[in-house]
């Protein structure tokens, strides 16, 4: 039958379902991705065109690469079919455009800055109502209209950091700060508005009472009327027969004249986890322990960021910063407030670290050596100027006596989707990403492509560098390339477009494929370990990469072994001989288990047995 009767029946194009590995299948078998047995038409497209423009989008790439002419179906892609894919790309991206319009339109911010990123990323501007930065500014806008300070000083600094703002747009906001009496946040936009006459020569004169207090100083002990304690009441805890008041002590500090605190996930878990069954309620302090207590709930919540919304029925003394923040070096000062022990209102000294220390699911976190305790949890971390360095969370089992930090900016980057209240969704591609390369020209390597992710769709492969994203080349230094990476995703919503430019390191070619996010799981290796195979598993787990050998299904040798993993660590080289015993995911607990017998060459291929554990919030993952 030729191509074209089976576009008149609606052809049927495999791709998308899994196809199940079986117990009886070959080492080399289980090594390679899951196929794919289900189908999917032109017709869907079609109608994905309209319901869902940026999935039609998405679809035709898939459509492109698996018939295109590059394909191994190339003689089947026909001049007609290519003319339907245009003809329906056309019609999905007008779509798109006119869904961006109306969202802009109904002041559906959210909504029109999603799709604005997706058009830009296709390289289509939106003239009717602005790009990014544009939304943004209209959404600060109105949102200071309304009185919802938070939401306009955060879509301001958004919109400026994209495009410089005009001092007349950025007048408004810096007189809102001196009103509120939120000093830096009023240094910032007087800072912004400073760098606007300085570069583009505007000379509007900015109120001598604006620029006064914006060029004042905050005391620390003013700031610490704005720290609060937060203790979350779980009831009662039963150990061997003895009864114990169950309490989770933490901090928080204001960012909002409303009420709304900002404290660590871990705090307040027990008060919107889903798999928690008992009693929980949460209240804040703002005095010792004889002051009263105020009943306090979760606004919103980012767990990938131990981050956390709150809001109290309390009119703050001090609001921190957020907008004015800092990127700080190592060895500088700073100063972390909270309630050790409940002990509120403790301000201790120390200074910077570390930087980029990799102890989240998302991003890089700050060390201090600020003495830190049980109760600092979601404390503010200020410089000396006042401007917010950071939020404490202390207490990770798997660094005891270690200080760390959520960067500031990472917080502003994640209060938009808190403020809109519930769980804060990520996006996510399917990819593991390792730091591959020298360290003065780090590469980003695709190790791991998870099935039935829009990645798997598009058929990247393992071993790919990703050069750029919507246009815009990765660099960083080593260390921080894959939390650059991710910074680039932070942003953005599931459901949005991203262009990878790639290249394919053994054929020298260069890809380009236009991809759609979905929501990123909370544990994504455990969901990609529920439909791959455990050999397929050790590189995105272990860094561990294997070729099959004799000996039956379960021999391998060693082909690569990533720098720096686990597999690395654990003293595994190439071509050392590997058996798997057994490989056991602990979704409760949160890790993985492999069980190998290898025989090291770096041991003269003596035989011994080991058990390699990895986290499945994997902080490579993208």
């Amino acid at each position: 039958m030729n191509i074209s009767k089976l576009l008149m029946n609606n052809i049927f194009i495999s791709i998308f379902a899994l196809f199940f590995f079986f117990s009886c299948t070959s080492a080399e078998d289980r090594l390679r991705p899951p196929r794919s047995t289900s189908e999917l038409r032109l017709a869907d497209i079609e109608k994905y065109s309209i319901e869902d423009p940026a999935r039609a989008i998405h679809l035709i790439t898939v459509f492109r690469t698996r018939l295109g002419e590059e394909s191994r179906h190339a003689q089947d892609f026909t001049a007609d079919i290519a003319e339907q894919l245009v003809t329906l790309e056309n019609q999905a991206i007008e779509n798109l455009k006119d869904a961006q319009i109306t969202a802009f339109n109904e002041q559906r911010w959210d909504d029109a800055a999603s799709m604005a990123r997706s058009l830009a990323a296709l390289d289509i501007m939106v003239t009717d109502t602005g790009m990014e930065p544009e939304v943004f500014l209209a959404e600060a806008k109105a949102a200071l209209e309304e009185g919802n300070n938070l939401k306009a000083f955060l879509s301001a600094v958004r919109s400026h950091e994209l495009k410089p703002l005009s001092i007349a747009d950025l007048l408004p906001f810096l007189e809102r700060a001196v009103e509120q009496r939120q000093r830096r946040t009023a240094a910032f936009f007087l800072a912004a508005a400073e760098e606007v006459q300085r570069t583009q020569r505007q000379t509007i004169v900015i109120p001598r009472n604006l620029r006064e207090y914006a060029e004042g100083r905050d005391t620390v002990s003013e700031m610490v009327m704005g720290v609060a304690t937060v203790l979350v009441d779980r009831g009662v805890r039963t150990d061997r027969g003895m009864t114990f008041p169950d309490r989770v002590l933490g901090s928080a500090f204001f960012v909002d004249s409303s009420g709304l605190l900002i404290t660590n996930y871990h705090v307040i878990a027990s008060e919107v986890d889903p798999t928690y069954r008992g009693y929980s309620r949460m209240y804040i302090r703002m005095g010792d322990a004889s002051s009263p207590r105020i009943r306090a709930r979760a606004v919103g919540w980012d767990k990938a960021m131990d981050l956390a919304l709150i809001r109290a029925d309390y009119q703050p003394e001090y609001v921190f910063p957020v907008v004015d923040r800092v990127i700080p070096r190592v060895g500088d000062q700073v100063f972390a407030i909270g309630s050790p022990v409940g002990l509120e209102k403790t301000v201790t000294q120390g200074i910077i670290s570390a930087l980029g220390r990799r102890t989240l699911p998302l991003g890089d976190v700050i060390q201090i050596d600020a003495p830190v305790n049980q109760g600092n949890s979601g404390g503010p971390v200020i410089d000396r100027d006042g401007r917010l360095v950071g939020i404490v969370y202390a207490g990770l089992d798997r660094f005891q006596g270690l200080n760390f930090a959520v960067p500031a900016e990472r917080l502003a980057a994640a209060l938009p989707a808190m403020i809109n209240g519930g769980k804060a969704e990520r996006p996510w591609l399917g990819l593991t990403i390792a730091s591959t390369g020298s360290s003065a020209s780090p590469r980003a390597e695709i190790v791991y492509v998870a099935p039935f992710t829009p990645a798997w769709e598009q058929q990247l492969n393992d071993g790919w560098i990703i050069e750029s994203i919507n246009g815009e080349s990765i660099s960083s230094i080593r260390g921080s390339l894959i939390p650059a990476l991710q910074d680039r995703f932070f942003s953005n919503r599931p459901g949005e477009l991203v262009v990878l430019e790639l290249l394919n390191p053994d054929s020298g070619a260069r890809i380009k494929r236009t991809i759609i996010t979905v929501l990123r799981p909370e544990l994504p290796l455990a969901d990609a370990a529920a439909r791959d195979t455990r050999e397929r598993m050790a590189a995105p787990l272990y860094g561990l990469f294997l070729n099959p050998a004799g000996g039956g299904g379960s021999s391998f040798s060693v082909k690569r072994v990533i720098r720096g993993s686990i597999a690395d660590e654990a003293g595994l080289s190439e071509q050392d001989p590997i058996s798997i015993r057994g490989f056991r995911i602990e979704r409760d607990l949160g890790y993985a288990l492999l069980d190998i017998s290898v025989r090291k060459r770096r041991m003269g291929f003596l035989e011994t047995y080991m058990r390699l554990p990895a986290l499945l919030d994997s902080p490579n993952t993208l």
